[in-house]
């Protein structure tokens, strides 16, 4: 039998990370490629516990809810977001399946075929996986280690006048980079000029190894009664444990209400069963000292893998992000294609991102992210060592 099936899942590739992560199961490979937190660290026992308390209330805690989300858990996470200088109410924000889902509805409700989005250069290959399947045009903005170049940014908005700008402009994957808060106040005013909804994706904001830096979101930096162009997501993967796949979005109250409708046609709602107990993990688990810990740890990993890759003569540079999960190496030889690397790696027994998945149009094929939060650090000088073995290997390497 043939089968005939849509043009935008056939235009869609399957996600390298995923597919790296495939050839790492059951194998003696260390992975740095996955953006895995650390398992050691998920807080289990009050995870087991607030779903305790979720089949406490009775049979009626396993029934349907409403596609918004379970109220309590979205007031939770309104007072948890203004800590972050985000005033929302119950009519802006939307639980979703992951921030993942979050990027997908915002697409749904936004994107026709052949619209253009801006992006910057590289950026979170799951999100250029979405934009691409509801056919969009996908361009990107030139940027750099303070983030978008404004007045690229500005000459594409009025050449493409595009449907939305996607950021992540806090320790962003696959960079780490964080935006100035020059480039930050000035993108927010130039989508108030144009009248452009921006994205801005924050998976990663909790994890910061600098508690004292002032790391505001865009959203926050609204401070008018005028329109708020900026839609936020955030996610408990990062800071709680993947495996609940719950995330939220919060922006102005119109588009809420057709995310919510696109959220209908998609799944009625996210698991009641998990947002329930969530809302009682917020509740009675003290999650911000439970950030502190991870962050304390992160940050020794990440110090513990740059001072290895200096160790052991890795011929790439890198810039040591202050949170997040990634480093981003650009090898200081040009010619290296890291897509083809990796095969020589997994060989070898260790693995990563190639940096040309996070890139549309032309890429650095001499770029690679690292993972620096699942692996120990016994585990992670052993997955070093094998990197390096991987470069040292071959004279006059042409990959």
């Amino acid at each position: 039998m043939k089968l005939h099936f849509s043009e935008s899942i056939q235009q869609l590739k399957t996600l390298a990370t995923r597919e790296i992560l495939k050839l790492t199961q059951g194998n003696d490979i260390i992975s740095f490629a996955g953006g895995l937190p650390a398992e050691d660290f998920f807080p289990e026992k009050a995870i087991q516990e607030a779903f305790t308390k979720v089949f406490e209330q009775g049979k009626n805690s396993l029934q349907y809810g409403i596609t918004e989300g379970h109220t309590p858990l979205r007031e939770e996470i309104c007072k948890r977001m203004l800590l972050k200088g985000i005033q929302a109410n119950l009519d802006q924000i939307q639980i979703t399946t992951g921030s993942q889902q979050a990027i997908d509805l915002i697409s749904k409700v936004f994107i026709n075929p052949g619209d253009t989005i801006l992006i910057e250069n590289p950026t979170y290959l799951a999100a250029l996986q979405v934009f691409q399947g509801y056919g969009a045009n996908v361009v990107e903005v030139s940027s750099d280690d303070d983030g978008m170049d404004l007045n690229d940014l500005t000459q594409k908005i009025n050449h493409f006048q595009p449907k939305f700008i996607y950021v992540t402009p806090t320790f962003a994957n696959p960079t780490g980079r964080v935006w100035s808060s020059e480039r930050k106040q000035g993108i927010l005013q130039i989508c108030k000029e144009f009248e452009t909804i921006l994205i801005e994706d924050d998976p990663y904001g909790e994890i910061q190894f600098n508690k004292a830096a002032d790391y505001s979101s865009i959203y926050s930096l609204h401070s008018t009664n005028d329109f708020n162009p900026v839609l936020y997501t955030s996610t408990f993967s990062k800071i709680v444990a993947p495996a609940l796949r719950t995330g939220w979005v919060i922006g102005d109250q119109r588009i809420i209400q057709q995310i919510t409708k696109a959220k209908q046609t998609a799944d009625i709602h996210s698991s009641m069963i998990d947002q329930q107990a969530l809302y009682f993990l917020l509740k009675d688990f003290d999650l911000d000292q439970h950030i502190i810990s991870i962050c304390n740890e992160y940050k020794l990993r990440k110090e513990k893998m740059t001072h290895l890759l200096h160790q052991y003569e890795i011929p790439a540079k890198c810039i040591e992000p202050q949170g997040g999960m990634f480093l981003w190496l650009t090898m200081e030889d040009s010619t290296i294609n890291s897509a083809e690397l990796l095969k020589r790696a997994v060989q070898n027994g260790v693995a990563f991102v190639p940096g040309t998945v996070f890139y549309t149009g032309e890429a650095e094929k001499n770029t690679m992210r690292l993972n620096f939060t699942y692996t120990g650090v016994e585990q992670m000088e052993v997955g070093i060592q094998r990197l390096q073995h991987v470069f040292s290997s071959t004279s006059n390497p042409q990959y």
